[in-house]
């Protein structure tokens, strides 16, 4: 239970320290998508193997994802972070990072993923309630996130109640 509880509170500061400090962008969503992966289950997390973070769209984030986390563990799997330039590249991954840029690309990324028990995360006004598991959104200038259950359900995806307590339930 504490060390739940750290986890929360870390992700917190995390958060509303990082964006209070003006970190670049880039950067938050990276830490946000990473401590999401601390609080989803995933419905083969228990077997050996890679645990792929694909990122469309954003370069700053795909490596910033690359250089904090490539190679460390996540249980039985190892952490693997691909760039994929559009929808039709994207493979078998656990999280997809839509940057906004590419946000075109959603309808198709998110059907290609359906049922996989990929964690879909964007960052454009609108695509939590198309669908998007998580979706950030700033709110009184400050970084929030969207939970779609139904996405996360459809996923077949388990969200902590630790996640959720913090988000804007879709």
């Amino acid at each position: 239970m504490k060390t739940r509880f750290f986890a929360l509170v870390s992700f917190v500061l995390v958060s509303h320290f990082a964006f209070a400090q003006d970190r670049p962008m880039h950067e938050i969503h990276t830490m946000m998508v990473f401590n999401f992966t601390k609080y989803v289950q995933w419905p083969d997390q228990d077997q050996p193997g890679e645990f792929v973070i694909g990122v469309v769209g954003n370069e700053d984030v795909y490596k910033t994802l690359s250089s904090w986390y490539t190679g460390k563990s996540k249980g039985h799997k190892t952490y693997v972070i691909k760039k994929f330039a559009n929808a039709a590249e994207v493979t078998d991954c656990a999280v997809v990072y839509i940057d906004k840029s590419k946000s075109g690309e959603f309808e198709a990324i998110n059907s290609k993923v359906k049922g996989k028990g990929t964690l879909i995360v964007t960052d454009r006004h609108g695509l939590g309630a198309k669908g998007s598991c998580i979706n950030f959104k700033t709110v009184d200038e400050k970084l929030r996130y969207e939970i779609n259950q139904k996405a996360i359900e459809t996923a077949n995806l388990k969200v902590s109640s630790a996640l959720t307590s913090m988000a804007i339930l879709i």
